[in-house]
């Protein structure tokens, strides 16, 4: 049997002591999310981020650190996810405002709105922990993320 976990990335972004956070529609619930999705072919983890952030946000996303690489399973699916988490600055104002698909609004919340949210408000629990590991101050180099090409 063949197992692939998805590989995903997500953008911890902090402005005046808020988090920029997508409301998204999944199946029939709204669930919170940061900027975050899958790996597409062709492009780095970083770059993954940028475009996840300014499709589902309107901001562009300038990366600083990666706050942390998290295996999460969902509970009820036989699915894995391997997520790199991104944390890093957004442009001053929205360069679109048209969002993807299924994303109802993007905002700026507390952490403790945050954390205040029942769990089956969030997309996952991964989104918590970003902003808790976030805030604990869990920094590590971009350079750790590296991109390696065949030359022959």
């Amino acid at each position: 049997m063949s197992w692939h976990p998805h590989v995903t990335v997500a953008a911890v972004i902090e402005r005046e002591q808020k988090f920029l956070l997508v409301e998204e529609q999944v199946e029939n619930y709204r669930v919170f999310n940061q900027p975050a999705g899958h790996w597409e072919l062709g492009e780095t983890l970083i770059e993954a981020a940028q475009r996840e952030t300014l499709e589902e946000t309107g901001w562009e996303f300038y990366p600083a650190a990666l706050v942390g690489i998290y295996c999460w399973k969902h509970p009820h699916l036989d699915e894995t996810f391997l997520r790199f988490t991104l944390c890093g600055e957004c442009s001053s104002e929205r360069v679109h405002e048209d969002l993807d698909e299924g994303i109802l609004h993007a905002g700026w919340y507390s952490a403790g709105t945050i954390f205040d949210l029942p769990e089956q408000r969030l997309r996952s629990t991964m989104v918590t922990h970003s902003i808790r590991d976030y805030l604990d101050g869990n920094r590590y180099d971009l350079d750790l993320i590296r991109t390696i090409q065949q030359t022959w």
